[in-house]
């Protein structure tokens, strides 16, 4: 009888042991996943939204900001839209923020329609100048001789300046001043697209034809071939312009960590000529801004910097 007894106080006690271990386990699991939990809201929304245009300089910089804002945690959809897109999403909210905002001189219109919505932060890149642009062999240096007479080489004769998407800011600053400033009323702006507007230009080039475009700094075209700005007297262009990020409003309370690395976010054309090349010779973007950010942490550690 006392032989049964102790086996049956084993029992219990066995019992007990697994019981408490199983408890503590339990209390461990959940400790664990409030931690993650606590990582988790820290990001606060988890899903960002970026609209932005399909200029070569915006495909690089976005590519690059969605790679960095993943790795800190965050979903990111990249939206590509017009220009009018991109602002009106950003100010009533259906969007969280773009990087690809210049001013103070091409989207200036936009900026005044829309600013009492957005948040500010600031430049990312500094001195980005933009104009029309030609190939170095045709004889012709500024916008005002444009008015002169139709540009040519040969027989080959143009009125014609080949542009990229309309509402683009660029393209609303050529036809509504630039071109009324210096009398181009016999010259037709072409609107198309980024894309289409450089293969047009790499055509002429190919064939050594006149070509007149909308073009900006930093762009690839300018490490590809033998460019020149015409020269704009009237500085009806401005001065370089920077290029900006703006956010909706809300974003430093919903998302803290996005916010705080779109603020730090900063860089030269250098850095983002690296990407639009890598781009341009066939790389995904997202590869080309994969690479870039692996070969850049010091860089990338600015922007991250008291990221947590």
């Amino acid at each position: 009888m006392q032989k049964k007894v102790k086996q049956i106080v084993t029992a219990i006690m066995i019992m007990c042991l697994v019981v408490l271990s199983a408890c503590g386990n339990g209390d461990s699991g959940k400790e664990e996943s409030k931690n993650a939990d606590n990582g988790n809201q820290n990001l606060g929304q988890k899903e960002l939204k970026i609209p932005y245009v399909a200029w070569a300089s915006a495909i690089a910089s976005n590519h690059v900001i969605e790679v960095v804002l993943e790795q800190a945690g965050y979903e990111v959809e990249l939206l590509q839209v017009n220009s009018g897109a991109m602002y009106s999403g950003v100010a009533d909210g259906s969007a969280d923020a773009t990087i690809s905002v210049w001013l103070p001189h091409t989207d200036a219109a936009y900026w005044e329609q829309y600013k009492e919505n957005l948040v500010h932060l600031g430049p990312n890149l500094k001195g980005a100048p933009l104009g029309l642009v030609v190939p170095k062999y045709m004889k012709i240096d500024s916008i005002k001789d444009l008015a002169k007479n139709k540009y040519s080489i040969g027989d080959k004769t143009e009125w014609t300046i080949t542009g990229i998407e309309p509402g683009a800011g660029q393209m609303k600053l050529t036809e509504e001043k630039v071109m009324p400033a210096y009398g181009l009323d016999k010259w037709t702006l072409q609107a198309s697209s980024s894309g289409a507007m450089a293969a047009s230009l790499g055509d002429a080039i190919a064939n050594k034809e006149p070509i007149v475009v909308t073009l900006w700094s930093p762009h690839w075209a300018f490490s590809k071939w033998d460019l020149k700005y015409l020269k704009d007297p009237k500085n009806i262009y401005g001065d370089p312009d920077n290029i900006n990020t703006l956010v909706r409003e809300g974003l430093k309370k919903d998302a803290p960590k996005a916010y705080k690395i779109l603020d730090q976010f900063s860089w030269t054309k250098k850095d983002i000529g690296e990407v639009m090349v890598k781009i341009n010779k066939g790389m995904k973007p997202v590869d080309a801004a994969k690479e870039w950010v692996k070969n850049n942490q010091d860089l990338v550690s600015e922007w991250t910097k008291g990221i947590k």
